[in-house]
């Protein structure tokens, strides 16, 4: 298990919800497999894919990416461009007229910081000085930062999107109504650094095709023997019977 300072002492049931991961992470791997880690985009790339992502479907982020970078050859064109090129070619994002400028103030950030647009030095920084970096730019929240570090340099930050932010609460790691940035530190206390990779996308596997938003499909789920939310369905149904 992680030690992460200050963290452990402050999350209800601690070891009860850490107990929980073995079993989880074991039942997921028999599910899905073990994804091992792969670079799936270069690192800017994958910050501004990030940024593209916010309140949208992946479908539409990847096209505004695929738009954006055939529009534009090199980041730094991107930076420099009007403003209104950058928004009309992200458009199938949504929110463009927020999320282009936001791009270009973090390309901005970053040729400031580094004289070049390359985040490179992020792979050898520490990690909670990485993270400090990437969030102290407008539009990047601890789950950007974490997407960044864990997909473009296979770095120990542990990702909660959507679906593990759902799925960690129904499970039972994370406390009812934690906010998904506060969950970012309670989950990289529970999952060991080296299956944050792995475990972060069978979880967000897992809520897409079993343990849905409105309709989870607990009658087919091999967690439920673990899963808070299950046996408090149970516990439920029994009362109701009574």
């Amino acid at each position: 298990m992680t030690k992460v300072t200050g963290i452990t002492s402050t999350i209800p049931q601690f070891k009860r919800r850490a107990a929980k991961y073995g079993a989880v992470s074991a039942a997921l791997i028999e599910l899905y497999g073990y994804p091992n880690w792969r670079q799936h985009l270069a690192p800017v790339d994958e910050l501004v894919d990030c940024i593209l992502s916010q309140s949208t479907t992946d479908a539409n982020r990847d096209r505004a990416h695929a738009l954006l970078k055939a529009r534009f050859p090199t980041w730094e064109a991107v930076r420099d461009a009007p403003v209104e090129q950058v928004v009309e070619a992200i458009k199938p994002a949504g929110l463009g007229n927020q999320k282009g400028p936001r791009i270009q103030n973090v390309l901005r950030h970053i040729t400031a910081e580094r004289g070049s647009i390359n985040i490179d030095f992020l792979a050898d920084m520490p990690i909670e000085e990485a993270k400090a970096w990437l969030t102290s730019m407008d539009g990047v929240g601890p789950k950007t930062a974490a997407i960044v570090l864990c997909f473009a340099f296979n770095r120990a930050a542990f990702p909660v999107d959507t679906h593990v932010h759902r799925v960690g609460q129904r499970i039972g790691f994370l406390p009812e109504g934690i906010s998904a940035d506060k969950a970012h530190p309670v989950m990289e206390a529970i999952v060991p650094p080296s299956d944050y990779y792995a475990f972060h996308l069978n979880v967000i596997r897992h809520g897409r095709e079993v343990c849905q938003a409105r309709s989870p499909h607990c009658e087919r789920c091999p967690l439920t023997a673990h899963c808070d939310y299950f046996q408090h369905q149970i516990s439920h149904n029994r009362e109701r019977k009574t």
